[in-house]
């Protein structure tokens, strides 16, 4: 057990589960698809008006994660998860008293800085000070928090609007907020920076997790090799996909004639598919490598995306093997991508560098849901959206098969590390 479990003990436990509790504020947002059939009711909007007051979210995701990544590293993750618990609040509670698009939209502007504040870089950043051994297992059990918050917001949020309405479930969602997230991130979480003494066991087991020796890329250095582009172009890709399953896989079931009720339990499944598959994959990268499990994860969503195409018929087998084959690799997504830039890059840079890769959520955050949103308004279906999303999926997979050790590749006139 204690080989397993490696150094996820004492602080560097709390820390963790913490930093799991801050990122069941990720998963609220899962609920808001199941309740747009009630949203589209209530105010009369059409798919694509609904799906783009989504858009500033995607917009304050990007353009604030670089500045997190920053804020992480000069004030600490503690203090950035406090602030985005505050903000996550404010924002659902701006959510469920909008009346006019705007005010969606800037509510959704507000929980994508509380979402940015909670979410991968800052979490991701202080488990990587606390553990060096078994630091997959501890990022997959963190990173589990936004599924155990979608299956329980979904469900929950769903019930709350049969019972009543889809106003009074958000409002439910904001005050979650201050009373659970807030609470977890000042008492659970600390952050560790100070450099082990050489001789000190004691200190050496409380020390940055990053090896002092590695020769570790900077941001500037990143920009110049092939896997960081790589990495921008797949997971500018995985924005679009999710995004525009989350907007629209609900409504295309209940399309074919599920109830909203129904609809909801898939997406919930889904998202607790990722309970299992965060923990799964954390394992299977500390056992092989980084790059195995970013393949074996992409893959599964390459699966996933052209089972969606099929999504739109219905057929119940299908809409079970798309709902276990997507929540099973989107969410492992969270685990992969900070280990494979660790596999790259090293650790040393992880919140700078994941910071500005997270850019990439908004052209895909917006396009997303949108494109696919004007498509299915345009055409009366999901089948060419669906179809794109496929292919790109496949295009992804393909490229990540070229991602490698950076660190390892000799610049003009140097001799190869390692």
């Amino acid at each position: 057990m204690r080989e397993l479990f490696g150094d996820i003990r004492g602080r560097a436990l709390f820390v963790v589960l913490g930093c799991l509790v801050c990122q069941m504020g990720l998963g609220i947002g899962y609920a808001i698809g199941p309740l747009a059939p009630a949203m589209l009711e209530e105010l009369g909007w059409s798919r694509a008006l609904l799906s783009s007051a989504q858009a500033p979210q995607s917009w304050v995701i990007g353009l604030a994660s670089p500045i997190v990544g920053f804020l992480v590293v000069r004030h600490g993750a503690r203090a950035v998860l406090c602030c985005g618990a505050v903000v996550l609040g404010a924002g659902y509670g701006a959510f469920a008293a909008m009346q006019a698009w705007w005010q969606l939209a800037a509510a959704w502007a507000l929980i994508g800085l509380g979402v940015t504040g909670l979410g991968d870089i800052a979490v991701g950043a202080v488990v990587a000070q606390w553990v060096r051994r078994s630091r997959g297992l501890a990022l997959g059990i963190v990173y589990t928090g936004s599924n155990l918050g979608g299956f329980l917001a979904t469900r929950g949020m769903v019930a709350i609007a049969d019972g009543g309405s889809w106003r009074a479930a958000v409002a439910a969602a904001a005050i979650s907020a201050f009373v659970i997230l807030l609470p977890a991130a000042w008492f659970a979480v600390r952050d560790r920076v100070v450099a082990p003494s050489p001789d000190a066991d004691e200190s050496r087991r409380d020390a940055p997790a990053y090896d002092e020796t590695e020769r570790d890329l900077d941001l500037a250095a990143a920009l110049r090799t092939r896997s960081f582009w790589i990495l921008t172009f797949t997971l500018l890709g995985f924005w679009v996909y999710l995004y525009a399953v989350l907007a629209h896989f609900s409504l295309a079931i209940v399309d074919a004639g599920t109830s909203r009720a129904e609809a909801g339990g898939h997406l919930a499944n889904a998202v607790a598919m990722g309970l299992v598959s965060k923990i799964a994959f954390g394992w299977i990268a500390d056992r092989l490598s980084a790059k195995p499990a970013l393949l074996l994860d992409y893959g599964l969503l390459a699966v996933s995306a052209a089972l969606l195409t099929l999504v739109p018929s219905g057929n119940g087998v299908v809409v079970w093997a798309f709902v276990l084959s997507f929540g099973f690799s989107y969410a492992a997504r969270d685990v992969v991508t900070p280990l494979v830039l660790v596999h790259c890059f090293g650790s040393r840079y992880l919140a700078k560098l994941y910071g500005v890769l997270m850019l990439t959520i908004l052209p895909g955050g917006t396009l997303g849901p949108i494109v696919t949103g004007w498509t299915h308004d345009r055409t009366g279906s999901y089948a060419t959206a669906f179809a794109t999303l496929a292919v790109w999926s496949g295009v992804s997979f393909a490229l990540l098969t070229l991602v490698r050790d950076e660190r390892r590749v000799p610049t003009k006139g140097a001799a190869p590390v390692g």
